[in-house]
């Protein structure tokens, strides 16, 4: 696809605990003629998606860091806070935060899913990792153990038997908009606009095309040509052809002029 070209729609994935809400308010509301599609992806499937591009895949997509090639472009967004999500009766919700020193004992239980980069996973290890975060969550509710997550993904999962603390110490989880290096659309780069705040005026970035109903834009012309015709020219009356105010057929009136 070429910087020229307009496709019907515009294909944008978003991991889970990613809420894409405002900035697809905001692109529809600059770009109501570009239908935006959204795919939800799993954290792992995210750069695959990408990687097929808009047919079956995504153009772009809100993903976690880092991305996992250099054929893939990303620009950060945010960081979240990382917590530890408890049973409502554990020792941890007694407190305001915890350090990974406090969790030593506790089984931490580290879904393949996670995308949290450990250098040393904290606490005592799970016999088996659970294939999903969600799994994880249904352990932690059985009092199977803990799970260190992204803020986001503790609210996601939201059960009124959990609730969730701030682990300062743990690595945080770093929100990006990514997309194909060779891919880099126009319509990629209104989006590059959006996420970054800048407004509709902005002089950066490619402007889309003009698109418009068949014969509009022809019709507008014919109507701002009439306005010209009916509006009467500087110094004229709306009747006669001198400087002066004309009444009907052209007649000037005022004071007679008197003979010599």
């Amino acid at each position: 696809m070429t910087g020229s070209e307009v496709p019907p729609s515009f294909r944008l994935a978003y991991v889970p605990g990613v809420m894409p809400t405002k900035w697809v308010r905001i692109w529809n509301e600059r770009l109501p003629e570009v239908p935006l599609t959204l795919v939800p992806v799993p954290a792992a499937e995210a750069f695959g998606a990408l990687r097929d591009g808009g047919g079956s895949g995504a153009d772009a997509g809100f993903v976690r860091l880092p991305v996992d090639g250099a054929d893939l472009s990303a620009i950060p967004l945010y960081t979240e806070a990382t917590v530890v999500l408890v049973p409502k009766d554990h020792a941890v919700a007694a407190v305001d935060e915890v350090s990974l020193a406090d969790l030593a004992d506790d089984i931490v239980l580290r879904p393949l899913d996670d995308t949290l980069a450990w250098e040393t996973p904290p606490g005592r290890p799970a016999k088996e990792r659970p294939a999903t975060t969600a799994d994880a969550v249904e352990l932690v509710a059985a009092g199977v153990g803990l799970l260190i997550v992204p803020q986001s993904l503790a609210r996601l999962h939201h059960r009124r038997d959990l609730t969730y603390r701030p682990v300062p110490d743990a690595p945080e989880s770093r929100v990006a908009l990514s997309w194909p290096q060779d891919a880099t659309t126009d319509l990629v780069e209104h989006l590059i606009g959006i996420v970054r705040g800048r407004t509709v005026n902005s002089t950066r970035g490619r402007p889309l095309p003009e698109r418009s109903a068949p014969g509009a834009k022809a019709a507008k012309a014919k109507d701002k040509a009439s306005e010209v015709r009916r509006k009467p020219a500087p110094g004229r009356g709306s009747g006669g052809k001198s400087g002066k105010s004309g009444g009907t057929g052209g007649a000037k009136r005022g004071k007679p002029r008197r003979r010599p």
